[in-house]
């Protein structure tokens, strides 16, 4: 059975007019209101036309609704099946008047019309039984606000921030903590419903006064008892909140959220609708906690939608929207299953011993049959036992006369005591298993695997050749940092791991050809290291200074050049295409510097210092950290280490002092950039 649609159209409210309808309800073939028709919003003159079960005009009251379709479910809710109700509707089209209602005896709406029909019918099955059964309603009461579970009878203050969680039992969805509440009586009922109904999450918005905000689902649990048996059956009575336009309702921010959270489930409610209508393997019930407790489709009872429609042209695209909703809620078939009566009779105790073990005993004291004579034997004296199994208490064992001689009989067998030896054992295992794989081998297929490519093969093979040899590997490591240093200029540690590698592979000549040559670069860098930095010139001539230009950081990735192959040795580095180089960058000519920063009176380095020299040499000498520090250029910490090397030249006696530039420019950490720093800051 196909969930049943009803459409309800509400009335005109004070602010509408009649000329603004432009939804109206149509008799089809059979004669009764079974057609809803809208135009077209691009085309006003073409109709748009929706058939559900039944359709009810503004006219209709509480009481001719719930007559025609509510009503005829509670002889099924005391079969045994389950009934769902639910409202949808965009907000303001009287979703909580049609559930909840009014206080008036007439205005009063599906839920407390469907309780009154179960007091009535439970007083009925009562009497008609003479009080052998007994019926028992309880209600529990909760909504999904912001996609969090609350419980109604629960004060909002005690609510804990996460709310409920749910769970699944039995292929049904239930709210964990829920409270369940016995209502004995119709007016017990409404007391209940009444409380409850205050915690419920409701605020103004600019199209409805006492818009709800949140989802409400109220569950009604009918138990019916007799002596034999207990069925028990439900019916969910669900108050949907109405999907909203935000430009039109104009919430604030605390509004914006809940809005968004009830367009959220709304949108996954018709995810779930499309995808059952469909026949989509995949339906997407947990992508929202309302969609999870209305499982529509897979709540095996009767569902029933009533559908809620504003007749005005101010709600025209959302009421075409709710009505395709509708056209595929309708397609959905529901499994109308009773639930299975649970028997009040004694449970038959039954063994949890089960399968080959029911007729198995415990073991007993064994008594040897080696023992038995031909003769009767005396029944005061019981036979000995060679050995006993499971006994209480320990037994001494029966002193035997030297003289007497054991039986025959008696004697341990020496090839019984040796038994299957444990290479026996492991023998046989291994057979069986060897035989289990050899007849799994011979049944699977054999399926052909394509051939890698050449390539591919090529490199792979490479790979796990050097994984194979470690001693190579760590040498091939060290060749590449290697390399890498050499590219980024840094020969000293070039040179370091070029020397560690060299053990990997000593019969390598180019390597140690690269060795020497950087040993030979690194020789000609300690004899070239000094105070050449520096010209001085006359005053009357304008030397031009050569600079070395800085060392730019080159990353090599040319495979090509032959300065940065593998040894020739060395195959596994020759057949590794993993580490890539780029190619060489030439370095840029040298810049021209003109030494424009020089005292007028500076004279050549053989002749005597100028001022300013003799100056900043005074302060060096005067080993004054304070006063070395205030120099251009020099900071604490190499202001520290002027003075800490002016000591060790020292070696323990006072006297030690720089006499010219060129050696302050060979203390440690001082260069020649750094003493022409200190000169240039130094006023004339």
């Amino acid at each position: 059975m196909s969930v049943r649609v009803v459409a309800r159209i509400r009335p005109l409210l004070k602010n509408e007019i009649d000329k603004d309808i432009i939804v109206t309800a149509a008799p089809a073939s059979t004669g009764s209101a079974q057609l809803v028709r809208i135009p077209n919003p691009k085309q006003p003159a073409e109709l748009y036309s929706f058939q559900f079960n039944s359709v009810y005009e503004q006219e209709t009251t509480q009481q001719e609704l719930f007559e025609n379709e509510v009503s005829p479910t509670v002889k099924h809710l005391f079969k045994g099946f389950d009934v769902t109700l639910f409202a949808y509707g965009v907000t303001g089209t009287g979703k909580t008047h049609t559930m909840r209602g009014g206080k008036s005896l007439a205005d009063r709406g599906v839920i407390p019309r469907l309780l009154s029909a179960i007091y009535r019918r439970s007083r009925k099955i009562e009497k008609d039984s003479d009080s052998d059964s007994k019926v028992e309603v309880a209600m529990s009461y909760y909504e999904i606000y912001n996609d969090r579970v609350y419980d109604l009878f629960e004060a909002p203050e005690k609510r804990t921030a996460a709310g409920l969680p749910i769970r699944d039992n039995n292929g049904k969805t239930v709210v964990v903590g829920l409270t369940e509440r016995p209502c004995h009586t119709l007016k017990e009922f409404e007391l209940l419903y009444d409380e409850a109904n205050v915690n419920r999450s409701t605020s103004a918005t600019k199209l409805n006064a006492h818009s709800s905000r949140s989802h409400a689902i109220l569950c009604v649990k009918v138990t019916q008892s007799s002596e034999n048996h207990t069925l028990v059956s439900t019916a969910s009575a669900i108050d949907l909140a109405g999907s909203e336009d935000n430009r039109r309702t104009e919430n604030n921010k605390e509004r914006l959220v809940e809005s968004s959270a009830i367009n959220k489930s709304l949108f996954v409610l018709a995810q779930c609708v499309e995808a059952i209508s469909k026949k989509q393997s995949r339906i997407p019930y947990r992508e929202s906690k309302m969609t999870r407790i209305l499982s529509i489709g897979q709540n095996n009872g009767l569902t029933i939608m009533i559908l809620n429609l504003a007749p005005v042209r101010s709600y025209h695209l959302d009421t075409l929207s709710s009505l395709n909703f509708a056209n595929r809620t309708k397609k959905i078939e529901v499994n109308e299953v009773e639930n299975e009566p649970v028997s009040r009779g004694l449970t038959k105790i039954s063994s949890s011993i089960t399968g080959p073990t029911i007729n198995r005993q415990p073991l007993r004291p064994l008594q040897t049959s080696a023992n038995v004579q031909v003769t009767q034997p005396d029944p005061s004296k019981k036979p000995v036992k060679s050995f006993s199994v499971y006994s209480d208490k320990p037994r001494p064992k029966p002193s035997i006369p030297a003289s007497s001689r054991p039986v025959k009989a008696t004697r341990i067998n020496e090839a019984a005591r040796a038994g299957i030896t444990k290479a026996e054992i492991e023998a046989m295992i291994e057979r069986k298993v060897d035989e289990k794989i050899a007849a799994q081998a011979l049944s699977e297929k054999v399926v052909p695997t394509e051939a890698l490519p050449s390539d591919l093969q090529r490199r792979l093979d490479a790979l796990e050749q050097r994984v194979s040899e470690k001693e190579d590997s760590e040498g091939l490591q060290f060749l590449l940092m290697a390399k890498q240093h050499h590219a980024r200029g840094e020969d000293a540690s070039a040179l370091r791991m070029y020397q560690l590698a060299q053990p990997f592979f000593p019969n390598n000549d180019r390597l140690a050809h690269k060795i020497a040559s950087l040993q030979d670069k690194a020789q000609r860098k300690r004899e070239d290291s000094g105070y050449t930095s520096t010209s001085y010139t006359h005053h009357s001539e304008v030397h031009v200074t050569h600079f070395p230009a800085k060392r730019s950081k080159a990353v090599y990735d040319d495979p090509k050049d032959d300065d940065f192959q593998a040894p020739a040795g060395d195959e596994e580095e020759e057949a590794d295409g993993s580490f890539v180089f780029k190619p060489v960058k030439r370095k840029a000519a040298p810049k021209m510097k003109v030494a424009v920063f020089r005292d007028e009176n500076v004279p050549p380095p053989d002749g005597p210092p100028t001022p300013r020299t003799q100056q900043l040499l005074s302060i060096i000498n005067s080993r004054d950290v304070s006063q070395i520090r205030a120099l251009k250029g020099v900071g604490a910490k190499k202001a520290e280490g002027i003075v800490s090397c002016l000591c060790d030249m020292d070696d323990g006696e006072e006297g030690a002092f720089i006499s010219d530039l060129q050696q302050l420019g060979g203390l440690r950490g001082v260069g020649s950039k750094t003493v022409e720093n200190m000169r240039v800051g130094l006023s004339a």
